[in-house]
């Protein structure tokens, strides 16, 4: 219908979606089924389809190459390096989601030949740009990580200080010192004490809530 007399680009969408497991940090990957760098691995995604809107994209590409729905998602970056994909001139907007990996059954289907949970520490060769992909991905994610992202897939509802610190030191992938960091997220609203302080485990140990993000106060 419309007709150009310049070229133009085509838009694709990604999603990066991390998940924390044997207390290692994971990454979820297809392997692609089809050329170009057909067998190798990247993140879940493809083209839009003319009439829809990027969200819609994003986890309709989601559903058919691993099965899952239900996922949050959210837009972290756009990558239109223009020689990043072989095929032609392709801008890619990516997504980044936390999830809690014993929820989800992820099934390979549409042209993903299979779906696996990969250690960050231990990562195929990624096809296209997508190490560059990941590597932003995970710094938005350390970068923007809240407590209430960790509850309540990976904390109980009230948690001491060292438990928050051991899921911190995972995501980070560093050491982590529990008290420091929780005067950091106090400060900030994220963390307050549990029963207004007057509840603790048996061992002492005083007990913590995560404060949803629409509540957050700075102390």
């Amino acid at each position: 219908m419309y007709q150009y007399e310049y070229p133009h680009p085509a838009v694709t969408t990604d999603a990066v979606i991390f998940t924390i497991r044997d207390c290692r940090l994971q990454v979820l990957l297809i392997q692609r089924g089809q050329d170009p760098q057909k067998g190798d691995w990247a993140f879940p995604g493809g083209f839009i389809e003319i009439d829809e809107d990027l969200d819609a994209a994003v986890r309709r590409e989601l559903r058919e190459e691993t099965g899952l729905t239900g996922i949050k998602l959210r837009q972290f970056r756009a990558f239109g390096a223009p020689k990043r994909d072989p095929r032609e001139r392709i801008i890619t907007v990516a997504y980044l989601a936390l999830v809690a990996a014993e929820d989800l059954r992820p099934q390979a289907a549409d042209d993903a030949v299979a779906v696996a949970w990969f250690d960050l520490g231990d990562l195929p060769v990624l096809a296209f740009d997508h190490a560059e992909l990941l590597a932003e991905g995970y710094s938005h994610l350390c970068s923007r990580l809240c407590a209430a992202d960790l509850t309540p897939h990976f904390l109980p509802s009230e948690f001491t200080a060292d438990d928050l610190a051991n899921l911190y030191a995972v995501v980070w992938r560093r050491n982590v010192d529990a008290g420091e960091l929780l005067t950091r997220l106090q400060l900030c609203g994220e963390v307050e004490v549990a029963d207004g302080g007057a509840h603790s485990e048996p061992g002492g140990h005083t007990l913590y809530r995560a404060v949803p993000p629409g509540k957050q106060v700075p102390a």
